[in-house]
């Protein structure tokens, strides 16, 4: 890419001086300009290009993009005036992510989605012809991204330049083939691929809305279990799911943590790794102390044991997380 800058200019610099000395033949019979005409050119020209999420939708190739942007709230900040450079990540790179951690995102849309998403964008717009002359970008999410060019291949962090400099009115955009993943949220999430991931125990930590639950894990002794190397499936109530039991009921739990605490905590837990797929047609399915839970579904909607499903398939090293929005507690 470097080696062919100066002819490119050179050519550029001839395209450029012979249209000047056309214009120059023509300049006493153009009809004259002012700059409010002007002005009003160059805004009308921006306004047929549209803002970068404008740009990115009529594209057609960033669906996944756009919506991780509206959850994260961060559609109006790309309208804005900016400019911005956005690395934008189609959606087969999102496709490309390891099983659940797109799940696992959106469920933190304030906090890992938008770290992730402010990872791919640059204050400023930055063409092509100046993001190869850098070896690193500083992004709006406060972490370095690296930049290195071989040949004719331009790498922002371990993804590709497909396209370059796709304009929009308040920026440009520049498409990649992959995510990137600032280290803080690789970390949060286990690393990547199935042999970086955490144990259940290590996501459900990691995750952060899981408190109560592991809490109750530790204080009925299963915490090795469901750090072992058994695969297991747990459906995890989410801290919120514990605050909406009756008052006093976590409380009394804990006081018995070796009978009624063990029997509930053990009737979110299935032997063996289920993914949803295989949860959803199932009519029952029958947890680790043999209590039965119907499985229903309604549309997009599935609930075990009277419990809505909120996300699904969040991969550990050693099962699956299923987050689940109330407390299942058997009968009997």
């Amino acid at each position: 890419m470097r080696t062919t800058r100066p002819m490119k200019l050179a050519a550029l610099a001839l395209a450029s001086t012979t249209f000047l000395a056309a214009c120059a033949e023509d300049e006493a019979e153009a009809p004259a300009t002012s700059a409010a005409t002007v002005e009003e050119t160059t805004t009308s020209a921006d306004a047929m290009i549209g803002t970068i999420p404008e740009v990115a939708a009529a594209d057609g190739r960033f669906t996944t993009l756009l919506a991780a942007v509206e959850a994260a709230g961060l559609a109006e900040t790309l309208s804005g005036d900016g400019p911005f450079t956005v690395f934008a990540p189609t959606d087969d790179a999102f496709a490309a992510l390891p099983d659940g951690v797109l799940d696992s995102l959106l469920a933190d849309p304030e906090g890992a989605l938008t770290d992730v998403l402010l990872h791919h964008v640059v204050d400023g717009a930055v063409p092509a012809a100046e993001v190869v002359e850098l070896d690193s970008a500083t992004t709006m999410g406060g972490e370095e991204v690296s930049i290195s060019v071989d040949g004719e291949s331009v790498m922002v962090g371990d993804a590709t330049v497909i396209v370059a400099d796709v304009q929009a009115a308040n920026g440009v955009i520049h498409v990649i083939d992959t995510v990137l993943v600032p280290s803080s949220v690789t970390d949060a999430l286990g690393g990547e691929g199935e042999a970086a991931t955490g144990t259940i125990i290590e996501v459900a930590a990691a995750d952060g809305r899981f408190t109560t639950l592991l809490a109750a894990v530790e204080a009925a002794s299963l915490t090795e279990t469901l750090s072992g190397e058994d695969e297991h499936t747990v459906l995890a109530p989410t801290d919120d799911a514990f605050a909406a039991l009756p008052e006093g009921t976590v409380d009394a739990l804990l006081e018995d943590p070796e009978g009624a605490l063990t029997d509930i905590l053990l009737a979110h837990v299935i032997a063996g790794a289920v993914p949803a797929a295989d949860v959803a047609a199932a009519t029952e399915v029958t947890t680790a102390n043999g209590t039965v839970l119907p499985v229903e579904v309604d549309g997009d909607v599935v609930t075990i044991g009277g419990a809505t499903v909120l996300i699904a398939d969040l991969q550990t090293a050693n099962g699956i997380i299923h987050v689940i929005d109330a407390v299942i507690v058997p009968e009997g």
